[in-house]
């Protein structure tokens, strides 16, 4: 969750590209065009077009969605070019009602650092679109580039951020951090002021039962611009909190009541299940992904493989009648629960699992030790004088996060608990695991909906930088805060913490992350808006970091 969520509830023709210019994938602008932006019932046949994902040097995942009366085995083929005359790879998978439709298969045998085209066939002759996918590269390389994406909301607007990664065909795969579908039922998150008129999800309740999260996935993923993101370039993703239920950890979750929804483990089964139906990845909770000699990708859960519960401000400060007595409580708690030592983010295991491949991963000559994760490692902590400058037009809860964030930060806690600054205790660890190591850490995050670069420290030692991403469509700090220019709102924050050197507070977008072995950028492209459907730019923004430097360039 987000400090901009409510927490006690929580057109164009499609452009057929290529690596260097443009051309036409087979049946994919027919197929494209033809799907509802919005959907509550599919059909039968390839009903969601295809997907790749889980890509390494020699192999990656295919995915597709064929509906029929009952289990039905696809022809799927790996070719270099997109006729289908030079095919590498090829095999069977099988659709079955009891997967919810949904095909996988692992094309093996490929060669590094390529572009191919794929697609399935059904047991009637009829194809799937055709896809487009690229393996990672290895040994010696040049460079490599990566479009990140994080908060993709449907009812608050159109998916213009994966229209643009799309269109403009300049990456090599797309990484996505996390809330990728929403829960909530109508009216909660978007409100129904909020919610962009034809934005309708399915189901209209939030989702619980598997047979719910299902409905989900298949109302976002009829969608046209994520369709075609997911036809044209292979995904490494990471589920975050919306994929199952708001603030989630391993036993539990801020929006599960059990008395009303069931048996959390129940609800969690559910959702892990129809997010490895849905989506093009692998059953494995974590996984490592080397890119030649610029990288080794690593994807993590910070949210349900083994985090402990969140701590919560307001129910640190419950029963206090007055600042100065709220201040102490917050005071004695930084210094008992919030620095227990074995508070647990990633889980023993994963952690243990990630300091051992940094290591490997500098022995083998990696230059740069990428995390692909969701939420903020950055210290951040609220504003002094936020509250003095908002108006009477905030929201109730808006408020109230507010008022905690400033007792925080009075008592020198941070304004997020959700993310690593709620386990400072699981970021040393990692950090010095990092530093013995010698990593050179990128830090990719998601969750927050705006956009961010610090400079992350463990006392004296430079350990890295973080990019955090903005979100594809949900809000961030400027639709609560309208009140303060976000200018004024970046420069605020900035000033605030130590280890923050830019914001944006105000757009939705993504980014591009280019890998070299002299430097990592990321250039923060931010859409012209999502309320209409687009792919234009309102802008651009790019930091860098310089290899060794382990700081923003400046």
């Amino acid at each position: 969750m987000t400090q901009t969520e409510p927490g006690q509830q929580p057109d164009r023709p499609a452009t057929a590209i290529s690596r260097r210019g443009v051309f036409a994938l087979a049946g994919a602008g027919a197929a494209i065009a033809a799907m509802p932006a919005r959907a509550h019932g599919f059909g039968r046949g390839f009903t969601h077009s295809v997907a790749s994902g889980e890509p390494h040097a020699n192999r990656v995942l295919l995915w597709t969605r064929y509906v029929a009366d009952d289990e039905a085995q696809l022809q799927w083929q790996v070719s270099r070019d997109a006729g289908f005359t030079a095919v590498v790879s090829e095999g069977a998978a099988i659709a079955s009602p009891a997967r919810d439709h949904c095909a996988k298969a692992i094309a093996n045998g490929l060669a590094p650092d390529s572009w191919y085209y794929f697609r399935f066939t059904a047991p009637d002759g009829s194809h799937s679109p055709v896809g487009r996918t690229r393996t990672l590269p290895e040994g010696p390389s040049q460079r490599f580039r990566m479009a990140a994406f994080s908060c993709s909301n449907f009812g608050f607007g159109w998916f213009n951020a994966y229209a643009h990664a799309a269109e403009a065909n300049d990456v090599d795969l797309a990484v996505h951090l996390g809330d990728y579908i929403y829960e909530y039922g109508a009216g909660t998150y978007p409100s129904p002021e909020q919610k962009l008129t034809g934005r309708d999800i399915a189901p209209e309740s939030e989702i619980v039962a598997l047979t719910d999260y299902r409905l989900r996935y298949a109302t976002y993923r009829a969608d046209p611009d994520l369709q075609r993101l997911h036809q044209v370039l292979p995904m490494i993703a990471v589920w975050d909190d919306h994929e199952s239920a708001n603030d989630s950890w391993e036993h539990g979750a801020q929006n599960h009541q059990g008395d009303t929804e069931g048996s959390w483990d129940a609800r969690k089964a559910a959702a892990k299940r129809a997010y490895r139906e849905w989506m093009p990845v692998s059953d494995e909770p974590y996984a490592a992904y080397e890119v030649g000699d610029l990288a080794t990708l690593f994807r993590l859960d910070t949210r349900i493989e083994g985090r402990d519960e969140q701590f919560d401000i307001g129910q640190l400060v419950a029963g206090r009648d007055n600042p100065q007595a709220m201040v102490q409580a917050l005071a004695a708690f930084r210094e008992g629960r919030y620095a227990d030592p074995e508070r647990q983010l990633l889980g023993a295991a994963q952690e243990q699992w990630l300091a051992d491949g940094l290591r490997a991963s500098k022995a083998r000559g990696a230059r740069w030790q990428v995390l692909v994760q969701q939420v903020l490692m950055g210290k951040l902590s609220s504003p002094d004088r936020l509250l003095d400058l908002l108006g009477d037009n905030v929201p109730a809860f808006a408020r109230n996060r507010l008022r905690a964030a400033a007792l925080a930060r009075a008592a020198g806690l941070p304004l997020n608990m959700d993310a690593w600054d709620g386990y400072p205790a699981a970021r040393e660890r990692l950090f010095e695991a990092a530093l013995a190591a010698d990593a050179e850490l990128i830090v990719l995050a998601g969750d927050s909906h705006n956009g961010w670069a610090f400079e992350l420290a463990h006392g004296e030692a430079r350990t890295g930088v973080e990019f955090g991403v903005p979100s594809v469509s949900s809000p961030g700090f400027e639709t609560y805060l309208a009140a303060i220019p976000p200018d004024q709102m970046a420069a605020m924050l900035v000033g605030a913490n130590a280890e923050l050197a830019w914001a944006d507070t105000a757009q939705r977008g993504y980014m591009a992350v280019e890998l070299t072995s002299e430097r990592a950028t990321s250039e923060f492209r931010f859409a012209s808006g999502i309320r209409q459907r687009s792919s234009r730019l309102a802008g651009t923004h790019r930091i860098a970091v310089e290899a060794d430097a382990r700081r923003i360039s400046t």
